[in-house]
């Protein structure tokens, strides 16, 4: 059967529909290709001609690769004429003769529609598609239409598009809801435009492809946070695929489910390092409202399917749905949330990133590997200097900052305090139950709460400032271990709120004290 190659498809089309273009194209220079988690990613907004162009490989060797493979090249084919027409004596004759067509007159001529549309008008048409989804309308129908209308869109318009329902007064849980549908909707198609002649299409493409590098160059780095949460997704994905066989044939175990719960530890750093991140320092608020709280429903629904009863039907359909949330969750950050972090987020913001991520334990095997670039970086940063110049006087004595520093990290519980406008300004140092990155410090304390939670902890502030109460109490269970959570308000000598002080102690000690005295 005759092999046609389709120069216009997505690498991840061309390697599902004819797997041995993997090692081809392993060995022309791509050896990302071999990356699931790339392939599934980055490889659905790359063709092969984009792909060359960014890598520098010539498209003379590309062709005749394949055609020595038995291919036959079809579909937007790339010009090989001018920079390339020295190496074409390279290639065999009837290949560059039948891979290079001059382009028709009405082809140079002819308008794009979608090109004239403005980027706000883009932004409406894809509210209008969101809308409809939220209606009920089946989603196969307005997906035929919004192919028919968009050949690509980007992640920063399916962003936009989010935000503006929920500023038209969308309740976000309709968005949450509407999330995954989201995603099956854009997905294959938060691609770049198309090489095109006109060189105003060039331009646009060429300026993808730049984004589409900063944030492959990012994953690609060694011990980068993006490189180690791309490793995990891969790992996850690898399991799900793994476990689908065993719930398919209904064989698959709490076991199973618990080891899917890991993921739990890869959706706490996203939460802790970036969505606030993005929303705070850079007014991108569409991640944390949705994303977010698709993740915290993922994570208490696995949480919730490893204690249920395990009534096979149910339990195992379930159990299926959970795992596509999850791998649609892979799709979203490697094509939504990691690009926009990359367009956005400083090195210093990734050097301290970094730093914080050693606080999060390894999962799916995937280890933790040094950074040597930000390791540099944040042991050159300024260290605050010793001695009893920096003394403190206090109403009980006189500590140096270092010794009040010492103290309050020596202390056996976890000590956050929030000032009288909400905002974090000390948390002690140490291993933490309850995550707390040091670039939360100077920033609201709501921003570093899921949406769903945030609600709650400004009830217990604003409490605390009116004079209704001066204390909450919380005991809780995590990781098998009991605590107990104290949130005090914190007033001065007249009784004036100055701010919300929380305690978090691990109360193991006393539990087995006590069962031991039984």
């Amino acid at each position: 059967m005759e092999k046609k190659l389709d120069l216009s498809k997505s690498v991840y089309d061309l390697v599902t529909e004819y797997p041995e273009v993997t090692e081809i194209m392993k060995s022309l220079g791509f050896s990302e290709i071999t990356n699931k988690v790339m392939l599934n990613s980055v490889g659905k907004i790359m063709t092969i001609p984009k792909g060359a162009k960014m890598k520098g490989v010539s498209m003379i060797d590309i062709v005749s690769a394949f055609m020595k493979a038995g291919f036959t090249l079809e579909g937007e084919m790339p010009n090989l004429q001018g920079d390339e027409a020295a190496s074409a004596k390279d290639a065999p004759v009837e290949t560059v003769a039948t891979q290079v067509e001059e382009p028709k007159a009405s082809q140079n001529t002819e308008t794009n529609e979608e090109d004239a549309v403005t980027d706000s008008e883009r932004v409406e048409q894809l509210k209008g598609f969101l809308k409809r989804l939220g209606t009920g309308e089946e989603l196969g129908a307005v997906r035929e239409d919004f192919a028919s209308q968009f050949k690509h869109v980007e992640a920063s318009e399916i962003m936009k598009a989010e935000q503006g329902l929920m500023r038209e007064g969308t309740p976000l849980e309709e968005v949450q809801q509407l999330c995954d549908l989201h995603s099956a909707l854009f997905h294959g198609s938060t691609i770049h435009e198309q090489m095109d002649a006109e060189h105003a299409k060039v331009e646009a493409v060429l300026e993808a492809q730049e984004k589409s590098k900063s944030v492959v160059g990012l994953v690609e780095t060694a011990g980068h946070p993006l490189n180690r949460l791309t490793e995990e997704n891969k790992a996850l994905d690898e399991l799900i695929e793994a476990i689908r066989p065993k719930v398919a044939d209904k064989t698959a175990t709490y076991d199973d489910v618990n080891t899917v719960r890991q993921l739990s530890v890869h959706y706490a750093k996203k939460g802790d390092l970036l969505y606030p991140k993005l929303k705070v320092d850079y007014a991108i608020g569409g991640p944390s409202m949705v994303m977010w709280t698709v993740d915290g429903d993922i994570r208490d629904q696995l949480g919730d399917l490893a204690k249920s009863s395990q009534s096979v039907d149910d339990w195992y359909r379930r159990f299926d749905e959970l795992l596509t949330r999850a791998q649609e969750m892979i799709y979203k950050e490697q094509n939504i949330l990691f690009p926009i972090c990359a367009e956005n987020f400083s090195k210093e913001d990734w050097y301290q990133i970094y730093k914080d991520t050693a606080q999060y334990e390894d999962i799916f095997g995937v280890k933790r590997i040094a950074w040597p670039e930000a390791d540099a970086a944040l042991a050159a940063q300024t260290t605050k200097s010793n001695g009893d110049d920096n003394a403190i006087g206090l109403i009980g004595g006189t500590l140096t900052v270092d010794q009040l520093d010492a103290m309050l990290n020596t202390m056996p519980m976890e000590v956050t305090f929030v000032d009288h406008e909400d905002i974090n300004r000390y948390f002690n140092d140490g291993e933490k139950v309850f995550k707390r990155p040091t670039t939360a410090i100077g920033r609201d304390v709501y921003s570093c709460h899921p949406p769903k939670v945030e609600p709650i902890v400004r009830g217990i502030i604003d409490s605390f400032r009116k004079g209704d109460r001066d204390n909450v109490a919380v005991w809780l269970e995590k990781q098998g271990r009991p605590f107990y959570v104290n949130y005090m308000a914190v007033r001065d000598q007249n009784n004036n709120y100055i701010g919300t002080l929380e305690l978090v102690q691990d109360m193991q000690f006393a539990k087995e004290h006590f069962d031991r005295i039984k």
